[in-house]
């Protein structure tokens, strides 16, 4: 297990952790042109002394604070996933050395991983999967600190501000909860956190501690990230044993009449059979798949999403992601077993 920086060390006083730098004075804060005295800013801090029973003059300390992030209002408003195709969003998570350093990253965490599926039945090649493509395995973490991110898409990002001004508060009443500092915690431009990318919602309701020190330490532990990954999966439905997506030929007049661009399954395999999609299938008729259509690098792809299809897109609403954690998942778990199968048969002392 690795070490815990010293972030997680400090001790908490009066319901909320904040350097001491943060006590000097609000007065001082809002002279750098923070968010205090706006009358959306100060309903919210009371909403929180009411609600939650944090200290008002030790939450306007720390909400003063916060920086507005005008980088963080341009990339939520500009997602590049919105441009992309199929054919160009594969070859960002499908490359050899992705697919490399998830195997590295399962043979180095193999046991957690695999007490993980034990306990939660979800597998060990899915959790390796979403932790790559969120942030390769730990490397992409982000680099905006949470505090100002939510801050400023919480009061100065209209479109979605109810949004992030509720992740906000959980953020607050999770940094107080776990003992850690909200000026150094950080993540994506949306708020996003540690080496699984949760939301601060998601880490109150997913985030588990697997490592028995008491912390949720989703930012420095492997072994936390993958207990939560498989929680949350395993909270949001996720089915063991069961099929998550599957590639079909095609033909036919009426093939892209059946075709959906949501998330979740809502027509049965016999609807989309009848349109001309060719599956082979052992499933009941009755099974409700998603069909789907990607322009790949040699043309349409034809896909049809199953239930762990749509239990993926909890994590992340989009049909691509959802695929590309499937296909990623498939080209490490592949390598994991090459490898494995190759250290059982070398000599002792050769690998």
């Amino acid at each position: 297990m690795k070490t815990i920086p010293g972030i997680f060390r400090r001790i908490v006083r009066d319901g909320l952790l904040v350097t001491t730098a943060v006590f000097s004075s609000v007065a001082l804060a809002s002279s750098a042109g923070s968010y205090l005295g706006r009358q959306d800013v100060n309903k919210f801090i009371d909403d929180m002394v009411t609600e939650h029973h944090f200290d008002r003059s030790k939450l306007e300390a720390v909400i003063g604070k916060a920086e507005r992030s005008q980088r963080a209002i341009e990339l939520i408003s500009r997602p590049a996933e919105g441009t992309m195709e199929w054919k160009d969003y594969r070859k960002i998570f499908l490359t050899p050395e992705r697919i490399t350093k998830g195997v590295r990253f399962w043979e180095e965490n193999s046991e957690s991983l695999a007490a993980a599926e034990k306990k939660w039945g979800v597998p060990a090649h899915i959790i390796v999967a979403i932790i790559g493509v969120e942030t390769y395995y730990g490397r992409q973490t982000g680099g905006f600190r949470v505090l100002d991110t939510l801050t400023t898409l919480g009061f100065d990002y209209p479109p979605r501000q109810t949004f992030f001004r509720k992740e906000l508060e959980n953020f607050l009443i999770l940094a107080r909860d776990q003992k850690l500092d909200v000026e150094e915690l950080t993540g994506s431009y949306a708020g996003a956190m540690g080496i699984p990318q949760f939301m601060p919602s998601s880490y109150r309701a997913y985030a588990v501690d697997y490592t028995g020190d008491e912390q949720a330490n989703i930012w420095f532990s492997e072994e936390d990230a993958i207990g939560s990954v498989a929680n949350y999966l395993k909270k949001h439905g996720w089915k063991y044993g069961k099929g998550v997506a599957v590639q079909t030929r095609v033909s036919g007049v009426g093939v892209d009449d059946v075709l959906s661009d949501g998330l979740k399954p809502d027509q049965t395999l016999a609807e989309v059979q009848d349109s001309g999609w060719q599956v082979t299938s052992t499933g009941s008729d009755a099974l409700k798949v998603l069909p789907m259509k990607h322009e790949g690098s040699a043309g349409a792809e034809y896909w049809l999403g199953m239930h762990n299809f749509y239990v993926i897109t909890r994590y992340n609403r989009s049909q691509m992601y959802a695929l590309a954690v499937y296909q990623l998942a498939k080209e490490v778990r592949a390598g994991y077993n090459s490898s494995v199968a190759l250290k059982s048969k070398a000599p002792e002392g050769k690998l």
